[in-house]
């Protein structure tokens, strides 16, 4: 009776064993990333690193930024616009895994086509989404890379925008603040009023001696004409009439 459950237990075994090895064969990225989600929950195993390349195409230049080399984040140009990855120190980005092969892998990109991941019959193969690539397979903004046992996100950007300006009033809130130290205490008793020409004159002084003086200046001397009419026209709008007593 022992005999027999303990056999079916074996048998058991073996069946989700080889279940097992059937699913890693054909979605081993899968479960790469449930491993390491289980990773997060076990601090002891040290925190995921979350690998990416990111495919850039500018009117100036097409470059990859990675944080693959070193363990840093790099901007990478290559004149063919050929990224190889591998093992071997030559590589564009070398990555020191022993399931890599030397010279395993080549990110490519190529005019009015995109980036292609080219596979140099490594011998642990490169996937894209689970899927073996045995030939030159595209990219898109998105696809998840498994090279021996790195993964890795790849992103694209085609596009870019330009901002509009920031608004006066939260401009001067990014500007450093001048410290409570940095400027001069009053020597005037507090018992007698200045005069608003006085405050004015003090004021002026202390700001010109202040690095914030000669960042506002070197800003709004690289503003065009409309853009100071704009400012002014705001700042006297906020202005409240002077009603002396």
């Amino acid at each position: 009776m022992m005999a027999d459950s303990a056999q079916t237990e074996i048998q058991q075994r073996l069946s989700l064993y080889q279940v097992f090895l059937k699913l890693y064969e054909h979605h081993s990225s899968l479960l790469d990333e449930i491993l390491q989600l289980e990773n997060v929950y076990q601090p002891s195993l040290g925190r995921v690193n979350l690998w990416y390349v990111n495919g850039v195409v500018d009117t100036a230049a097409v470059y990859l930024i990675t944080n693959l080399c070193e363990k840093e984040t790099q901007s990478l140009r290559q004149p063919q616009q050929i990224w190889t990855i591998g093992r071997d120190r030559s590589s564009g980005i070398r990555i020191a895994d022993s399931y890599l092969s030397r010279r395993h892998a080549a990110i490519q990109f190529i005019d009015a086509q995109g980036f292609y991941l080219v596979d140099f019959n490594s011998t642990n193969g490169s996937f894209v989404n689970g899927e073996r690539a045995y030939q030159p397979f595209k990219l898109k903004d998105g696809d998840r890379i498994k090279l021996g046992s790195i993964t890795f996100n790849f992103f694209i950007n085609h596009t870019h925008r330009i901002l509009p300006t920031v608004a006066m009033e939260l401009l001067m809130q990014l500007v450093p603040r001048i410290g409570d130290n940095s400027a001069p205490k009053s020597t005037y008793p507090h018992n007698r009023q200045k005069s608003l020409s006085e405050d004015s004159d003090d004021t002026l002084t202390i700001v010109k001696n202040s690095d914030l003086y000669e960042k506002l200046e070197h800003w709004y001397n690289a503003l065009n004409a409309k853009q100071k009419s704009e400012i002014l026209d705001r700042f006297f709008s906020k202005q409240t009439p002077y009603n002396p007593k």
